[in-house]
């Protein structure tokens, strides 16, 4: 259901339905509490309400803290491993100049395929929360094969052989590095914790009564509206494929191997 959300909305509207959301719900909450009850207009429990406010917020904050920060870390190095393929990818075109004619066409034809299949075939299934080994296997393994059956003729050729068989195997870690990120998501313990919370602090904040009802609703609102932004926060960044804030593929159509989109 997240990804289908985060696929099919931009991010906007997401803000919109999750913190507009949250603040009407709180507030048309303490509107009917107040109703009900208008002795909580007199603030008679305030001081307990305040204490208990101020306990489960720092607790709520520190879990919030800790969930969006590995989330957001998560995002990052899942940028680092796209990068870090794309860029072991287009070193190994460029150490293939060093070969002859022949080697380095079935090697540039492995690369094209490979970066084709990331980009138009595991990229929507890694959107979709269905990452594959098998769109890639083929031109990687193509790849290997190219390299295993070539025998460097001279030292320079040795030199950029070994760099290219390097290359090669840090690409199968990181893909398997991506496709490992596709798959994580927040554990449902977390889960709880963060929107469990929310519902448990929200109408806590309808039991500090104030005299104006106005003042009583925007200190409502308010709160409110903090955690609703800290849960979009958690939503978005909790799949980094899916979204406007997603993982981008660029770097495999960008330096060295741009010359694969050409065509």
């Amino acid at each position: 259901m997240s990804l289908w959300l985060l696929n099919h909305f931009s991010t906007f509207t997401l803000a919109v339905v999750t913190v507009g959301g949250t603040v009407l719900l709180a507030v048309a909450g303490s509107v009917l509490l107040r109703r009900r009850y208008p002795s909580l207009a007199r603030g008679e429990h305030n001081d307990m309400v305040g204490v208990t406010l101020g306990m489960f917020g720092a607790i709520y904050g520190i879990i919030l803290a800790f969930v969006i920060v590995t989330l957001w870390t998560q995002l990052d190095s899942t940028q680092t491993i796209v990068a870090s393929e794309a860029t072991d990818a287009a070193l190994i075109a460029r150490d293939a100049a060093a070969f002859p004619p022949a080697v380095r066409s079935d090697l540039d034809t492995a690369l094209s395929g490979y970066v084709h299949a990331v980009v138009e075939d595991q990229w929507p299934r890694m959107r979709a929360g269905q990452p594959s080994y098998g769109a890639t296997e083929g031109h990687l393994r193509s790849a290997f094969d190219v390299l295993q059956a070539y025998d460097p003729k001279s030292p320079r050729e040795e030199v950029f052989y070994e760099e290219a068989v390097t290359h090669l195997n840090d690409v199968a870690a990181q893909r398997r590095a991506r496709l490992n990120m596709a798959e994580q998501e927040l554990p449902p313990l977390l889960q709880v914790l963060a929107f469990g919370g929310a519902i448990v602090l929200v109408p806590l904040t309808f039991l500090y009564g104030m005299r104006k009802l106005r003042i009583q609703l925007l200190f409502v609102a308010s709160v409110a509206a903090l955690i609703g932004f800290s849960l979009l926060l958690v939503f978005v960044l909790d799949r980094p494929f899916a979204g406007d804030l997603s993982v981008s593929p660029a770097p495999y159509r960008e330096g060295a191997l741009a010359q694969y989109w050409e065509q």
